[in-house]
């Protein structure tokens, strides 16, 4: 068979965030905290710390080399497409009514909905974490 002709087949294994050195400490705290993510594994390479964070089958990878901050962080979903950022990863939960308040209750802003995406069947909603990453959080339909 031909490289053309062939057929992958993905499952997904995580998602990688670049943060400074000065923030990783408190990245981790962060979706520790928020998030219930627990260090899988941290180690140094090539001048970089990276750490995997888990919780069930997620898997984030903070990576901590660099110590230019990138773009600014965001308090509105709609005008945070910067070309320098990762834009947004997402979460599914169970409850999002449950977990938005679980978040304000950690004091985590909300920067966007909660909104009811027809074409999806699903509503979602939009934080940031401690560097100003986005986040969303959506629900299933039923």
């Amino acid at each position: 068979m031909t490289l053309a002709g062939m057929t992958f087949t993905f499952s997904h294994d995580h998602v990688g965030i670049t943060v400074t050195r000065e923030d990783l400490d408190a990245t981790i705290a962060w979706y520790s905290r928020t998030l219930g993510l627990a260090v899988e594994q941290r180690f140094e390479a090539h001048g970089t710390t990276f750490v995997f964070l888990t919780a069930g089958d997620v898997r984030i990878e903070l990576v901590a080399g660099a110590s230019d901050r990138g773009a600014p962080p965001t308090d509105d979903v709609l005008t945070s497409m910067h070309t320098s950022r990762l834009h947004h990863f997402c979460l599914a939960v169970a409850d999002l009514d449950a977990a938005l308040s679980r978040l304000r209750a950690l004091d985590v802003p909300l920067i966007g909905g909660p909104m009811e995406i027809p074409a999806t069947g699903r509503r979602i909603a939009f934080v940031t974490d401690n560097v100003g990453t986005v986040i969303e959080l959506t629900e299933p339909g039923t």
